[in-house]
């Protein structure tokens, strides 16, 4: 009992310190844990002992991870991303496969073993590709949605690849029977996890939701995830697997949100004890000895996978940017690579020197994600320029706004000037969203803006505006920098998530730079103001000052100068504004005189206007009527009551 006790207590240490460490350098845990695991293991320093209390704790890992996972994904967005992952995916994994396949039969292994290698190969790491794609608020571009949508196809072909290791196992020579007797029980006991989790589980979590008690509800989750993984390890099916099919089916009720925050801490945690008992089996001796086989085995499978998926996406996208963009970022080993990994060791489809240096080459490709995924794009620019860009035209036309990128903010724009009838070029790199958008009847061209020739295609040279509206952050600049080179009296607006942006995007060129992150807290202060019967021209003066500061004021930076002083004058100071005299209201009947006794002098009333009609300075005996407007000057706390006074109660009060 000492020893577990003793190995657990240092396998969480080592895991907070890990988080801790690498939230700091901004990088995914799941990069620390496996060289903690490495470093720390039996084979490394000796911290940690490979006991067989580890790998129980590593099993549970597995199982939560694997049901956190199926929580979290969504078939909604799968389907969104519709017939351009689907078919890139698709070939992806399936050419990466074969091409493995086929060196593996060429080196002399059979075909099954061969097979196995290439499922292996084929899956990438969800953690560590969205980790730091988010860091780098990359998710919502071009290529960060392309990077989720793979990503989760191989999260779905890894549940029928899990499902075909049994087979694969088998060492007697295949035939229909043993591999239609397994798929058959394995389908069998999908389908009854299937149903209890469809229409018997939801029922329960109600029951237990409405006893408002989080530690029933947190118990009965772990009841739901442990239970099910246990009833399809009994059917013949793997752990994971079922933990994943219950996570599946449970991410549609009403309660998955609950159950995530609820399931996560549990998750990290175990999930950190599972990535470190992988690293703990990687044999520091025989990377040693076969460092240069290793090293080998990465570079083939970032030139096999990565060039397969860079050539992919390039046809498909027709932009080798972008396609190289995509094969860096998923040219790793996944995690249901290390998961069948193990599932393959226990079924000997892995040999003790296979297995190491697949975990070997596995983690050197986890480690080595962040350097390609930095080093993609700039590498992508350098290359893209000896490809021949089909530069769309825009004709003669000249002063019309070119709008790169047609996602809410475009199409909000396009919408607009349409309306108003300003001349307008649309350019966009999904060949989707262009294909779509032409059969709107919108003018849209498809092309890669980064592109001076597509620039050039679009008239950039002779547009009056230009508007950047996509989420690529290195892709912005590379756009401004060139339209600025094209067009030097070019007006450039660009949109960026994040203020940070503002000055290196300024320096490249552009006149306006639009942070998310900040305009909405534009827009929530000027609403504010508004409240307190502030102005509209001063409100208007006050967001034109912020944003000319560069957002300083809400960055909690100090502004210089009297504005901001003079401005706090305004919020304790008089001010005019209208009120419409509403029918039932308190006053509504009140004559100007009892209006004013009502005030006590405090507010002056400027005018009245009736039907159209105004009349300044109205006098004491003059009656008011339900629809009038007033004219009051006053503060802010005696607008606030005129407002009380001159409005109707809501329905309901008062009666009785």
């Amino acid at each position: 009992m000492l020893n577990v006790l003793t190995s657990l207590v240092t396998v969480l240490a080592l895991t907070v310190a890990t988080v801790f460490a690498f939230h700091k350098l901004r990088l995914p845990t799941v990069i620390g844990f496996l060289a903690v695991g490495v470093a720390m293991g039996p084979h490394g320093f000796g911290v940690i002992g490979h006991g067989a209390e580890i790998e129980l704790l590593a099993e549970i890992g597995i199982v939560l991870l694997l049901f956190s996972i199926g929580l979290e994904f969504s078939f909604e967005r799968f389907l969104s991303v519709k017939g351009l992952i689907i078919a890139g995916g698709s070939l992806q994994v399936a050419l990466t496969a074969l091409a493995v396949t086929a060196a593996g039969v060429h080196l002399g292994y059979p075909v099954r073993i061969s097979f196995f290698f290439g499922m292996l190969a084929s899956l990438s790491s969800t953690a560590i590709v969205l980790k730091i794609y988010s860091d780098r608020g990359e998710l919502s571009a071009l290529h960060g949605r392309l990077a989720v949508g793979t990503l989760l196809l191989q999260d779905i072909i890894a549940v029928p690849m899990m499902l075909s290791v049994p087979v694969l196992g088998e060492t007697e020579a295949f035939s229909l029977q043993v591999v239609g007797l397994t798929v058959g029980k394995s389908v069998l006991a999908v389908a009854l996890i299937f149903t209890a989790s469809r229409f018997i589980v939801p029922w329960f979590l109600h029951q237990v939701a409405r006893l408002r008690n989080q530690e029933i509800f947190v118990l009965f989750v772990l009841l739901i995830c442990l239970g099910t993984a246990w009833l399809a390890f009994q059917s013949g099916i793997s752990l994971a697997l079922g933990a994943f099919v219950a996570g599946l089916l449970i991410s549609d009720s009403e309660y998955s949100h609950q159950v995530i925050a609820d399931i996560h801490p549990l998750r990290d945690s175990f999930a950190g004890i599972f990535f470190i008992s992988i690293g703990m089996q990687v044999d520091l001796a025989f990377v040693g000895n076969e460092f240069s086989l290793i090293g080998a085995a990465w570079l083939l499978l970032v030139l096999v996978k990565g060039g397969l998926i860079t050539a992919i996406f390039s046809f498909l996208q027709r932009s080798f940017r972008l396609g190289l963009l995509l094969g860096l970022a998923l040219a790793q080993v996944g995690e249901f690579s290390l998961i069948l990994a193990r599932m393959g060791g226990a079924f000997e489809l892995l040999s003790p020197d296979q297995e190491q240096l697949f975990l070997a080459t596995s983690i050197l490709s986890m480690l080595a994600t962040p350097l390609l995924i930095l080093g993609g794009g700039r590498l992508g620019f350098a290359l893209d320029r000896g490809h021949a860009a089909e530069a769309p035209s825009a004709g003669d036309m000249t002063g019309h706004v070119l709008i790169v990128g047609y996602g809410l903010n475009g199409r909000n724009l396009a919408r607009v000037l349409r309306e108003v009838d300003i001349p307008h070029r649309i350019l966009d790199l999904n060949p989707e969203v262009a294909r779509r958008v032409r059969d709107e009847g919108e003018k849209i061209d498809f092309g890669d803006a980064t592109r001076p020739a597509v620039l050039a295609g679009m008239g950039v040279a002779r547009a009056r505006v230009l508007v950047v509206a996509i989420s690529d952050p290195m892709a912005t600049s590379r756009i401004v920098w060139h339209a600025r080179r094209l067009n030097p009296d070019l007006y450039v607006i660009v949109r960026t998530r994040y203020v940070a942006e503002i000055p290196r995007l300024t320096r490249l060129g552009a006149n306006e730079v639009i942070p998310e992150e900040f305009e909405t807290s534009v827009e929530i202060f000027a609403r504010v103001l508004q409240e307190y019967h502030v102005p509209r021209n001063v409100i208007s003066l006050q967001v034109e000052l912020v944003r000319r500061e560069g957002y300083g004021m809400l960055r909690g930076l100090r502004l210089e100068g009297k504005s901001l002083a003079r401005f706090s004058q305004f919020l304790t100071g008089a001010t005019a504004d209208t009120f419409l005299v509403q029918e039932d209201a308190p006053g509504a009947h009140y004559t100007i005189g009892e209006l004013k006794d009502h005030f006590q002098g405090r507010t002056s009333v400027l005018a009245l206007v009736r039907e159209g009609v105004s009349v300044e300075s109205p006098p004491m005996d003059y009656p008011l009527r339900p629809s009038d407007i007033l004219v009051l000057l006053g503060s802010h706390a005696d607008l606030d009551r005129a407002v009380q006074l001159l409005t109707a109660p809501p329905p309901g009060e008062g009666e009785g």
